[in-house]
């Protein structure tokens, strides 16, 4: 055993080690759309003491998760999400109202004197949290019993309270005893103080506790407190007319503290736990049956060395799930399903490194061996493994910096999957291969081992030798039609946005009998909803996506479903949205989508030339146009799911053309780019990588097919994005991405150019 070797086996053992001892002990963390539970997005915005920026959100993050605790809530989740964002997630919370209305709260707790009542005033129409201002240093706000008081600037803040707790009072009435801490005690008895000096009944004897701008309570100074002296002890209390729960909800703003800015609510999503449930089992059985289909493929068609790269396939995921626990990942629907995805895509490098040495073994003439074949695999497929991977983590990188919530988890998993298929097939394959490849029973017997010829789709395609470059302008003029049909239907239907980008609510439910969707509709327009989008499946599920509507309203609609279905509905999902979001939302689209093409077209053109960059940028282009004109078509919706799967479609679009131009690179470089013409290089570049488009796009094609067949509403438009992608990814890279160099190679500074005139596709044309 060489050294490299006994380096790469020991590197590989410590790996799975370290991997089996993280399955073993961190249990895995679960996202909101698989546990169940509620997601609130909450945005800062600037208030009277202070603007809103990174520095007050964070402040606010930290006063939301003291609130948070006092909830309850096991396990929850607070992130800021750019500057002024911040993300909530309650697992296990599906009657989310009361948590919103806590968490939700300003909470800027002050104590003020009162210096008299204030003439009556017309009320401000918006309502208490604008205040008429008497002087810059006086408010006017109107008390518990609606008495307009003229308030002096606040002596001290829920800051200075160290403690709060609702008990009942003495005459049976709930209440909250205050603790004061460090200054706050002083400061409460010189304003109960000065309160004393003024004579009983005069309003300025009252002090006034203001909550969010707000008079929760404005006592008046008991007759026994001395004038100047106040109220020592660092403690009172604040009475009104106050139920259980009021009372418990107002010890618990004072505890947590108030925010130091105000927040909104602009996004809500509730999912129930059966959904969860459901998306787990079916995730993990498509990934069981579409990797035992994927196992057996790769055995059929690479024999021996495809049992080995199907061990390392099961490796491969035990490895990145470990990856996961160990950067304590939440794992969610897209996130499931990237890893599912992955495991189809891990096949490819394997796929080349096999391919090569075929290529190798086949050319080896009298002194060939599968030893040396390997080995040149492993070297050869070198460069189009980085150069595809780098593309696919480019694309991996955008949806995690430009979307965000499940959608970004997607990105994470993708990452981990791409790095652990490349340690996977560079370290754990070449381990277990090579001893049985250097093993003399598997040397008499090369054709067991799945590298002693080139393979069937090769053989055939060598021996037809189609001219798929003769034939360019069709293969160009098919793919514009095919580009306007979809553009077409962009126009004529439409895109169906989903209600992340809309805004508005989308609430799904569980009938327990099937529901036709005439009747669906029905009944939530006579709940009130008359421009609601009504979806009804044949297994009772009923989806209904309107602006937004209050709980009221959906609580109509729930009763509504369950008379036309003669028995009971579930909620089980509830997601609410604002425009806000939704024109975010967008941008970052289309941001992520600008920024995809420029870095795909920058690292193209460095490792290639720019006339391939450009044409695999415009065959990508291509890919997303298709995607998108199918699904508005289809009528299927335009979500975060789907802005996943686009972006996926743009990393194996790109990969699948960067090992073409990656093999038409090589046969240039061997002729030097002047013996042979360049159409007849992309062609036979092109049939040579087919193979291995093929065995790839297999292999993710029947771990697709299992998430769509089994996966149900939550994955099925995931997978037919997906299946699109793959099928017209596949088409692209030689009916477009190929063409469109041999075109811009004739152009002025092209290689035609350079070293003579594009010539035609012969038979006789000498082969590389």
């Amino acid at each position: 055993m060489s050294r490299a070797t006994a380096v790469r086996a020991v590197l590989a053992l410590v790996v799975l080690a370290v991997s089996g001892w993280l399955l073993a002990t961190r249990p895995p963390r679960l996202g909101l759309d698989l546990r169940g539970g509620t997601q609130i997005v909450l945005e800062t915005r600037d208030g009277e003491f202070a603007k809103a920026d990174a520095v007050t959100t964070d402040e606010a993050l930290e006063v939301l998760r003291r609130r948070v605790d006092e909830l309850g809530v096991a396990e929850p989740t607070l992130a800021r999400s750019g500057e002024r964002r911040i993300i909530v997630e309650l697992p296990g919370v599906t009657e989310p109202a009361e948590a919103v209305r806590v968490i939700g709260r300003t909470a800027q707790l002050t104590f003020r004197p009162v210096l008299g009542v204030a003439p009556e005033q017309p009320a401000p129409s918006a309502g208490p949290s604008a205040p008429a201002q008497a002087t810059p240093e006086e408010i006017v706000l109107p008390s518990e019993d609606g008495q307009p008081l003229r308030l002096g600037p606040a002596v001290l803040s829920g800051q200075q309270v160290d403690g709060a707790a609702a008990s009942l009072g003495q005459f049976g009435g709930w209440q909250v005893d205050l603790d004061f801490r460090g200054t706050g005690g002083e400061a409460w008895r010189k304003l109960t103080g000065t309160a004393a000096c003024a004579p009983a009944g005069d309003p300025a004897r009252r002090v006034a506790i203001v909550l969010d701008r707000e008079v929760i309570s404005s006592p008046q100074v008991n007759a026994d407190v001395v004038c100047e002296a106040g109220i020592s002890g660092g403690r009172t209390q604040i009475t009104g007319s106050f139920t259980e729960a009021e009372a418990k909800d107002l010890a618990l703003l004072v505890r947590a503290g108030g925010l130091p800015v105000p927040v909104e609510v602009i996004e809500q999503r509730t999912v129930g736990p059966s959904l969860g449930k459901a998306a787990i089992d079916a995730s993990a059985t498509a990934a069981v049956l579409g990797m035992i289909a994927t196992i057996l493929f790769i055995i059929a068609v690479y024999r021996i060395v495809g049992g080995v790269a199907a061990i390392a396939l099961i490796f491969y995921g035990l490895i990145s799930y470990a990856s996961l626990l160990a950067i304590g990942a939440t794992l969610t629907l897209p996130g499931l399903a990237g890893f599912v995805l992955a495991i189809g895509m891990a096949l490819d490098a394997n796929v080349l490194i096999f391919e090569r040495a075929r290529e190798e073994y086949a050319g080896g003439g009298t002194r060939r061996s599968l030893r040396t074949a390997l080995r040149s695999g492993f070297a050869n497929a070198w460069s189009a493994i980085a150069d595809s991977n780098v593309t696919t983590l480019l694309a991996a990188g955008l949806l995690f910096f430009f979307a965000s919530g499940p959608v970004r988890g997607f990105g994470v998993t993708l990452s981990i999957g791409v790095v652990t298929s490349m340690f996977t097939a560079l370290v754990l394959t070449r381990v277990l291969a090579s001893p049985l490849v250097n093993a003399r029973w598997l040397a008499r017997r090369p054709q067991w081992s799945g590298l002693g010829g080139i393979g069937w789709v090769r053989q055939k395609l060598e021996a037809r030798d189609p001219d798929v470059m003769g034939r360019r302008r069709l293969w160009l003029g098919l793919s514009v039609a095919a580009v306007v049909l979809a553009l077409a239907g962009v126009g004529a239907r439409g895109l169906n946005f989903g209600v992340e980008f809309t805004g508005g609510r989308l609430v799904e439910y569980a009938a327990s009998a099937p529901v036709p969707v005439d009747e669906a509709r029905a009944a939530v327009q006579s709940a009130g909803l008359d421009r609601a989008v009504v979806n009804a499946s044949g297994d009772g599920n009923i989806s209904v996506r309107a602006g937004d509507f209050d709980d009221a309203t959906e609580a109509g609609v729930r009763s509504a479903l369950a008379g036309a279905s003669g028995g009971d509905v579930q909620r089980l999902r509830d997601e609410k949205i604002g425009p806000t979001l939704g024109s975010e939302l967008r941008r970052n689209a289309v941001i992520a989508l600008a920024v995809a093409l420029i870095a795909q077209l920058a690292y193209l053109a460095v490792r290639f030339r720019w006339q391939w960059g450009a044409a695999t940028v415009l065959a990508m282009l291509h890919d997303v146009l298709l995607l998108i004109g199918v699904f508005a078509w289809l009528g299927r919706p335009i979500d975060g799911v789907f802005l996943a799967a686009l972006l996926t479609v743009i990393g194996y679009s790109v990969n699948d053309s960067v090992v073409t131009f990656d093999r038409i690179r090589e046969m240039a470089r061997a002729t030097n780019n002047r013996r042979i013409p360049f159409a007849r290089l992309a062609n036979t570049g092109c049939l040579q990588t087919v193979p291995r488009t093929v065995n790839t796009g297999l292999g993710a094609v029947f771990i697709l097919a299992a998430l769509a067949v089994l996966g149900g509403d939550s994955l099925v438009d995931f997978a037919l994005a997906l299946l699109i992608g793959i099928a017209v990814g596949t088409y692209s890279s030689v009916f477009v991405a190929a063409p469109l160099a041999v075109v811009f190679e004739s152009r002025p500074g092209g290689l035609v150019a350079q070293h003579g005139r594009l010539e035609p596709h012969t038979a006789a044309a000498e082969a590389p």
